[in-house]
């Protein structure tokens, strides 16, 4: 199974792309929810005022499940944790999508599937986590994506990357 991570800082898109990949009929996950990460205890604080002295991760197990899968096809999973690099080496590539900040921050204020970032704390950790956070993700990406453009366009992007043709691909080729 060829295994693609999008990853980003918060309000980049990444939900939006694997919701849209669903639709398409792609196995795609959203790993920021509770069934794949949860709130521990972190010496650094973590990415929520709202949470202190806890970080939001990647829960080990499940997700080393999810990756064990070794069949065929494809399976894109979304998400941005400070315990991801230990599953680098289970993905045949890494996507990041990005943003400006003022695009960051309005989608931020106006979400409807997380609340977070609305809070002024969170908002502010966010774009804190662009200058910081952005930079190491970069380092690990194979492909950086203009979260600004149609998601249609970062949805084939994004297929482009991982070898799957789409229609546009497979009518014209």
């Amino acid at each position: 199974m060829k295994r693609i991570l999008v990853t980003g800082v918060s309000g980049v898109g990444k939900s939006s792309v694997v919701v849209r990949l669903a639709e398409l009929g792609h196995r795609a996950v959203d790993l920021d929810s509770d069934k794949w990460s949860e709130w521990v205890e972190s010496p650094d604080g973590g990415p929520s005022p709202s949470e202190p002295g806890q970080d939001w991760v990647w829960r080990v197990d499940r997700v080393r499940e999810l990756l064990a899968d070794d069949g065929d096809g494809l399976l894109i999973v979304s998400g941005c944790s400070s315990n991801m690099g230990g599953f680098r080496d289970r993905f045949a590539g890494v996507v990041l999508l990005s943003v400006p900040a003022e695009v960051m921050a309005e989608r931020l204020r106006h979400r409807t599937s997380n609340v977070y970032g609305k809070d002024p704390g969170e908002l502010a950790r966010s774009l804190e986590f662009k200058e910081t956070v952005q930079p190491l993700l970069r380092r690990i990406a194979d492909l950086e994506v203009d979260g600004t453009a149609p998601l249609e366009h970062v949805v084939a992007d994004i297929l482009a990357f991982a070898d799957i043709p789409t229609a546009e691909t497979r009518s014209s080729g």
